[in-house]
């Protein structure tokens, strides 16, 4: 039995500026446990839209969205905020380290502010993690002294520190080059089949999604192909 780590139901939104404009129609679908999907389409076509309303960012929508079991809909902000926190990882196109802290302690401050184990444990887990991610050579360099793909492993392994249900990722290769946009995906890729990580990442890579187990394509706010 698949284990549903998040499930999308009739999800619709309409932004309502001078006009009424549906920007996404009954979106359906479920991601299970290790599951690695990918959702493309065109610019304009919603998959930024849906990833905010999936990662409980953007609360104005019709439908239902159920994270770990639990309808997110009508949620208060500060049960949101700890949801994000704990289930949910987040790789943007930009890393958004901070220059002032270690890499360590980079990866750290997601767990830190989560508060549920010492500093001391969260160190060791941050450790753990560039390990996974074969840069614990690095735990202790500045993030300026990083090339570009290295600082996305450290987003990464940020994103990994509470242990969450789900990898989000937006643009995640964006900015990278072949070579290390290859890195990212492999990355991807064992967390998914090893650790059994569920990751879902909009991208406009069509060779990057092509390797994921599924592809979700949209376009003007639908899915047409599953």
């Amino acid at each position: 039995m698949e284990t549903k780590i998040l499930e999308a139901i009739n999800i619709s939104k309409t932004f309502h500026e001078t006009m009424d404009v549906k920007v996404l129609t009954d979106i359906n679908f479920s991601i299970n446990k290790g599951e690695f999907a990918s959702i493309i389409g065109k610019s304009g076509c919603g998959k930024s839209t849906l990833l905010y309303i999936l990662s409980t960012m953007d609360t104005a929508f019709d439908g239902d969205l159920i994270i770990d079991s639990v309808s997110m809909k009508d949620k208060p902000d500060s049960d949101l905020a700890i949801v994000r926190n704990e289930k949910i990882g987040f790789v943007f196109q930009f890393h958004y380290l901070l220059n002032e802290f270690s890499v360590l302690q980079n990866v750290m401050l997601p767990g830190l502010k989560l508060a549920k184990l010492s500093s001391t444990e969260i160190e060791a887990k941050a450790y753990e993690k560039l390990k996974v991610l074969g840069i614990q050579d690095k735990a202790l360099s500045s993030p300026n002294q990083l090339s570009g793909g290295e600082k996305q492993r450290v987003a990464i392994a940020r994103a990994l520190i509470n242990d969450p249900l789900i990898i989000m990722g937006d643009e995640p290769t964006g900015n990278l080059d072949k070579k290390n946009s290859e890195i990212v995906f492999d990355v991807f890729k064992e967390l998914a089949e090893v650790y059994k990580q569920s990751l879902l990442i909009v991208t406009h890579d069509n060779d990057f999604a092509s390797r994921t187990h599924r592809i979700i394509e949209m376009e003007d706010g639908e899915i047409i192909k599953m």
